[in-house]
């Protein structure tokens, strides 16, 4: 006896069989930020007190939004992202926002692609992901300084 199955049923087993063998890949850590992502959100851009850094990857097609809200003492009271990309490029996005909250701009400007590669145990082939988290919070702190500094003039 031989089970026939319609080519519908074998493109949802294949997606499945697929999802299941990438989701193994990923380590527990990327898997936790992509399925309960922190601080997703957007912030008003038209805020003097919100920078927003939006940056990409054309390689990969990762795009990647990071907002910080900065109070008048220099300490971000909110980020928020949104990303389009894969589970490692949300999970770098979504840590970022918690590394960030609470702290001041000089803090934020010293987290490195490598500390946020290291704390999500990302594989090689994913780098580029923390790499953008890195460039989104410095494209932010970017954006908020320019508008510091217009504010002021």
């Amino acid at each position: 006896m031989s089970l026939q199955i319609g080519s519908a049923a074998r493109s949802i087993l294949h997606k499945m069989a697929v999802s299941a063998v990438s989701t193994a890949q990923y380590h527990e850590k990327v898997i936790d930020h992509y399925e309960n992502p922190r601080n997703v959100g957007s912030l008003d851009k038209n805020d003097p007190n919100v920078g927003t850094g939006i940056v990409g990857a054309p390689a990969c097609g990762d795009v990647m939004k990071l907002q910080i809200k900065v109070d008048d003492n220099g300490k971000i009271v909110e980020a928020k992202f949104k990303t389009f990309g894969c589970g490692s490029a949300i999970a770098s996005s979504s840590l970022a926002t918690e590394w960030i909250n609470g702290k001041t701009i000089e803090y934020a400007a010293k987290i490195k692609n490598d500390e946020i590669a290291k704390e999500l145990c990302l594989p090689p082939v994913k780098l580029h992901c923390s790499m953008l988290a890195q460039d989104a919070i410095q494209a932010a702190l970017k954006d908020y300084q320019k508008k510091k500094s217009s504010k002021t003039a």
